[in-house]
């Protein structure tokens, strides 16, 4: 039996954490495990609670996404039995298969597997999320890019008319009609699979004079896809259309609307946006993992320093907690990782976005509704009649809805909403700039989070080479004094050589880069003054603030990312 000390032992979480878990736990009664409620409440990841399960077990832990199985070992167990037992072959050593299961224990399946293969079987467990996805990633029963566009091309063989304007002369019907030929619905599903596989962001499907470009957006780098021949613009559109819920007919005005899957047992929404251009409509897909955002903030890149602050910020009353950065910059998930950590079911949260992007249990979460009447500020009003504990407001967009914010962070409700600013010490002067009065600016905020996302290092390519610390300083960062002072000015970095794993990127995944910037009285003197954001900056500097170029540095030395991937991100 798993039990709550255990992952105290293994250094996850404290003993304050696994009494409030415990707490929770004797709520429901006790009906949900204590190391699923540690994962369902952002303290513990699902790698971490399977890992030491198999520990428990004295089974060992394969990470499953991570790992290659042998081309022969897949052959062994066909595709039927491999779903039907839930469990993925990795490596064939002589009379020996190597397995990775969800249930290792399941003895009448290792059993079965013994007798098919007439093998000796060696079980390990894996994170069921991922062995399904790998499951459909090598025992794929999907047609491939060559055959499916092989059976387009031979359905829209005939010349297609095209119109002065660029746009195919196709009524409704023959729209929906090449919507729904079994070509272009496997070529859809490929596109997406394809995302799904490479763990993208976005799905860009371009029309363009010669035919049409797709791209994905991966650890928030465009990548290219494929190139689809001209006359599978019209239908492919038409498909994402039908798949949407949009109106097929309307070319000429944008739209978008939301679409629900499950893809290798897991549950993906699209954000779909259409957007009428030259050549044809292009089409924006953005792709929500739906178990992909209960990540915890331990998982978020924290440094210890930045870390304690903010679980300090997070565990007041009141008062208001803002997040910066530019689209794309991971605000969404820091956020939602801070409402779990307060969602221990004694808080009435409610959220009101724009819009709802993850439904999270036990949260209240409203969606903008502006022909409705539903804005930032209608709904904030609404929000505060409903006893609130925790309020997130999506977006401080205007005057109004910001200075209720802060109304309601004076009075005893903790609020966590987001901003569009470069830094956090630049916060101070955005709302000053709404408008916003002083006074409640210096009272209500008690902290801000700038953040950035840069690519990590693949840990399977990640090689170290030697730089002169001058180099890096002419760069504009800021090194530590005693950082190559006894090595004539060398200093270790870290770099991706580029690899199978990586796509030869050099890079797998993606890790914060913070600035948190806690109020203090020399600040909020400063905010009630009107004072510019670099006075700010060096008040918050002077008080500890690590700024993103010095945590930057710090992941740099750590060798999580490379110094390109910083100059990138933070410095072009």
């Amino acid at each position: 039996m798993l039990s709550g000390e255990h992952f105290v032992s293994e250094g996850l979480i404290t003993h304050e954490d696994l009494e409030l878990a415990l707490q929770k736990h004797r709520e429901l009664g006790g009906s949900e495990p204590i190391a699923r409620l540690l994962v369902s409440m952002g303290l513990v990841s699902e790698r971490d609670r399977v890992r030491c399960l198999g520990k428990v077990w004295g089974i060992p832990f394969v990470d499953i996404a991570e790992v290659t199985p042998q081309p022969d070992a897949l052959a062994v167990i066909t595709p039927q039995i491999a779903k039907r037992f839930k469990c993925v072959p990795i490596e064939k050593q002589g009379e020996r298969l190597v397995v990775a299961m969800v249930n290792p224990l399941d003895i009448f399946v290792i059993d079965e597997l013994r007798l098919t293969t007439g093998l000796e079987i060696e079980a390990m467990i894996a994170i069921e999320e991922d062995l399904i996805g790998a499951l459909a990633s090598h025992y794929k029963v999907d047609i491939n890019v060559n055959d499916a566009l092989a059976g387009v091309m031979k359905d829209f063989d005939g010349d297609v008319e095209i119109s002065k304007d660029g746009e195919e002369e196709l009524s409704e019907a023959e729209l929906r009609e090449m919507g729904e030929d079994a070509p272009i619905i496997r070529l859809a599903n490929l596109i997406i699979n394809q995302a799904i596989q490479d763990k993208a962001s976005d799905i860009h499907m371009e029309p363009g004079k010669d035919g049409m470009r797709v791209r994905y957006r991966v650890d928030g780098v465009m990548m290219e896809g494929m190139k689809l021949p001209r006359k599978v613009i019209a239908p492919l559109t038409s498909r994402m259309k039908i798949m949407s819920d949009m109106d097929i007919a309307e070319k000429r005005a944008p739209q978008d609307n939301r679409i629900s899957a499950t893809i290798g047992g897991k549950e993906f929404d699209f954000r779909v946006s259409t957007l009428p251009c030259v050549y044809g409509e292009k089409i924006v897909m953005r792709v929500l993992d739906k178990g992909g955002i209960n990540v915890g903030l331990s998982k978020l890149g924290f440094l210890p320093h930045n870390m304690k602050l903010i679980e300090d910020l997070t565990s007041r009353s009141f008062g208001i907690m803002l997040v910066c950065g530019p689209t794309g910059s991971g605000k969404s998930t820091t956020l939602y990782s801070i409402l779990n950590k307060l969602n221990t079911g004694l808080n009435n949260i409610i959220t009101i976005e724009d819009p709802v992007e993850y439904e999270l249990g036990g949260i209240n979460q409203c969606g903008v509704n502006v022909k409705a009447g539903m804005t930032f500020a209608a709904g904030l009003r609404a929000m505060l009649r409903q006893d609130p504990d925790v309020i997130m407001v999506g977006e401080m967009r205007d005057k109004e809805t910001a200075t209720i914010a802060m109304e309601a962070a004076l009075t005893g409700h903790f609020v966590l909403s987001t901003l569009h600013t470069n830094d956090a010490p630049s916060a101070t002067t955005r709302l000053t700039d709404m408008e916003v009065e002083p006074f409640l600016i210096s009272s209500a905020v008690i902290g801000v989070l700038a953040q950035r996302l840069v690519r990590q290092i693949c840990s399977h390519c990640k090689e170290s080479y030697t730089a002169q610390r001058e180099s890096l300083l002419r760069y504009g960062f800021p090194l530590p004094d005693e950082i190559g002072a006894d090595t004539n000015g060398e200093i270790t970095l870290f770099k991706g050589k580029g690899c199978d794993h990586c796509k030869g990127t050099g890079y797998k995944g993606r890790t914060g880069i913070h600035e948190l910037m806690v109020m203090t009285d020399e600040i909020r003197d400063e905010v009630l003054k009107r004072g510019p954001a670099h006075l700010v900056r060096n008040l918050a500097v002077q008080s500890g603030m690590k700024t993103l170029q010095m945590d930057a540095v710090s992941k740099i030395l750590m060798g999580v990312t490379s110094v390109d991937e910083v100059l990138r991100v933070i410095y072009a």
